[in-house]
């Protein structure tokens, strides 16, 4: 996604009316012991999540705020304010801020260059899996929707998506802050489906509006010159000073409508036959299973089968399933000897045991609901000597609702023993997880004892 932030963008109003169709559920803050924010920059806490904060504070939860960076990058053509200066003033206006919001909100700063999380992501990871891990009880964690559109926005956000899917004691709230200026309010990208609602009393919209006024080099001109035009103007901000804030809870599954859509625009879902990355992932993949031959193979999300057809190579009989009918249509050209179903998984599970399981690129497009599902469904119905085999994408995909990380660090999590083959690149992660009777390629061979 990219914008501009000095282009108009979409009204405040043409949100209002759209905001008014939105059945959302509300912030429920009980049975949370503490509340953490993700800020990437000084002003995205207060434009985010200040009444939330405030509300928390308010209640008597302990409050924690983790600044990433500094903001230093804001005025990258400033004619009178250095990068260094700029740090220097938005640090001090982002404790005066929160001190607007509440005096007993505290806050750490971890100090990572603007528009340079994507370089360093382990030092939010561990600043805030150790706030967790010194927080007993259930945290609520705030933190950046990961489609906002600006680059640290992103990785915050995947970071603390990532973390609450690996605990249990943890619940995310994801809140938007560019997505309302280039977003579409007609036709939004947003997960607006999942949309969590919290009203402001007009004491705590007064206090996050005297908190955005504290953050003054983002809300006021630097100077008259060129370059010193402020970030958040009135029309933007208004988007952050309703009389509710807004956020996205927890992603659903990618929808059957969505790959519809996606199959509708091309036909072929993905190059799977032309690209080089495709052949060669489907070679490294097939290289990995440990056995030549299978009994009974399921493949979770086989799109228009091109790995399926490579598989009846493999295995007596092939079942596909894909959620979206139209690539299953081509799926039977391209594999004959194979079988297919549509289904939309992990609720419309076919029956039957398999001695091989595949899924490939379909685990990130699942909720950590429906995922965890989906792993009781493979353990279930996964024969003692059979494997799963998950590869997955590890680069951003705006269609999914996870990473291929977290769907391997899920796996890995899940699965009672450990991977026999785990296989980690730049471009994707492969890992083989064998049931109870599965051996080593050399021990089932009598090569070794």
């Amino acid at each position: 996604m990219s914008f501009d932030h000095r282009e108009p963008g979409t009204a405040p109003e043409a949100w209002t009316a759209f905001l008014e169709t939105v059945a959302a559920r509300p912030v429920d803050l009980a049975g949370s012991a503490a509340v953490l924010v993700v800020a990437p920059h000084p002003d995205d806490e207060t434009l985010g999540a200040g009444g939330l904060i405030a509300t928390a504070a308010d209640a008597g939860f302990p409050v924690h705020v983790v600044l990433v960076s500094l903001g230093e990058g804001s005025h990258p053509d400033s004619p009178t304010t250095t990068p260094d200066e700029l740090a220097r003033r938005r640090a001090v206006e982002f404790r005066d801020a929160l001190t607007e919001l509440h005096p007993d909100v505290t806050a750490s700063s971890l100090g990572v260059p603007d528009v340079g999380i994507r370089e360093q992501p382990e030092t939010l990871r561990d600043a805030v899996a150790a706030r967790l891990d010194a927080t007993p009880g259930r945290t609520l964690l705030v933190a950046p929707w990961r489609g906002d559109g600006h680059r640290d926005h992103r990785v915050a956000g995947e970071v603390a998506e990532t973390l609450a899917a690996e605990r249990d004691d943890v619940t995310l709230l994801s809140y938007p802050i560019w997505a309302w200026h280039w977003d579409d309010a007609d036709a939004p990208a947003a997960p607006w489906d999942t949309a969590r609602a919290l009203p402001l009393t007009p004491g705590v919209l007064g206090r996050k509006r005297s908190a955005l006024a504290a953050h003054r080099s983002q809300v006021l001109p630097l100077s008259p010159s060129p370059g010193d035009e402020p970030v958040v103007d009135e029309r933007h901000g208004a988007h952050h000073l309703r009389d509710t804030e807004w956020f996205f809870g927890t992603p659903r599954s990618r929808s059957r409508e969505s790959f519809d859509a996606h199959y509708a625009r091309k036909p072929e879902g993905w190059d799977f036959d032309g690209s080089w990355y495709e052949r060669r992932k489907r070679a490294v993949t097939l290289a990995a299973l440990p056995r030549e031959r299978y009994r009974s193979a399921l493949e979770i999300g086989c799109a228009t089968g091109v790995l399926t057809a490579a598989l009846t190579d493999r295995a007596d009989d092939v079942l596909g399933t894909d959620i979206a009918a139209a690539p299953l249509a081509r799926a039977q050209v391209r594999a004959p000897r194979a079988r297919f179903v549509q289904a939309a998984l992990p609720d419309e599970w076919p029956d039957g045991a398999w001695d091989l399981v595949v899924m490939s690129e379909v685990g990130y497009y699942l909720s950590a609901e429906d995922l965890d599902r989906t792993i009781d469904h493979v353990l279930a119905s996964l024969a003692d000597d059979g494997v799963l085999v998950a590869c997955h994408w590890r680069h951003p995909d705006d269609e999914a609702v996870s990473s291929g990380d977290v769907v391997d660090a899920r796996l890995a999590e899940r699965w009672p023993r450990a991977a026999l083959v785990r296989h980690v690149e730049d471009d994707f992660v492969l890992s083989v997880l064998p049931g109870p009777g599965v051996r080593s390629v050399a021990r089932t061979e009598g090569l070794a004892p």
